[in-house]
């Protein structure tokens, strides 16, 4: 019988020596304060309490690192649609609560104030366009979500079926990434909600 040597066995990988998922917020907010391109490499070290190869261990390069720092803001903050649909809403009333949540997520002042998702890769070189486009395409997402309730609410008969539901999902979408706007240049809560509020004016009349 012929004998075979035993494979001998991968060291396993040293341990992290610090915890990911801290760190991982802390690059979040570096990108979400200051942008993709204008975060250097010293402030996601600095901020997250890590050395350069302790980053690319963990996270890879810097754009894996963002986009990772993206998906955890979703997970973490109310810029998308799931929560308020669920929710045993009135198209309307879904809007107008969604609306109310971006204006006070976005004027928090434990957070740099705006978007992430809105704000963090605008103005980039086309070194950055794969990072432009998995934004515009988790913005898309974003209307798409807005779109599905009005749709569900012309099947529900609260809307008239000629409702252009596609339009009406893009003007509130303007609107949101224009609440960001403001947001970035220190607009309060009350002129965000305001806003949303004058939004809503806009709601096709009822049937």
């Amino acid at each position: 019988m012929e004998m075979t040597q035993d494979k001998p066995r991968k060291k396993a990988g040293r341990p992290l020596s610090f915890d990911r998922e801290t760190a991982l917020e802390s690059a979040m907010m570096v990108f979400w304060r200051y942008g993709y391109e204008a975060t250097s490499l010293n402030d996601l070290t600095s901020a997250m309490g890590i050395t350069p190869p302790s980053l690319y261990t963990a996270f890879g390069d810097k754009e894996r690192l963002f986009l990772e720092a993206v998906e955890y803001y979703l997970a973490k903050k109310p810029c998308f649609f799931e929560s308020i649909v669920a929710e045993p809403l009135t198209a309307k009333e879904s809007i107008r609560s969604y609306l109310e949540v971006i204006a006070i997520s976005q004027t928090d002042p434990n957070q740099p104030p705006g978007c992430m998702v809105v704000t963090s890769a605008t103005n980039c070189t086309a070194a950055s366009s794969h990072v432009q486009e998995v934004l515009a395409d988790y913005r898309g997402q974003m209307e798409a979500g807005i779109k599905a309730r009005l749709d569900r609410g012309v099947a529900d008969g609260e809307m008239a079926a000629d409702t252009d539901t596609a339009s009406l999902a893009s003007f509130f979408v303007t609107v949101i990434h224009g609440m960001s706007t403001q947001a970035r240049d220190n607009a309060g809560r009350e002129k965000l909600l305001a806003i949303g509020a004058q939004a809503m004016r806009a709601w096709p009349d009822p049937l």
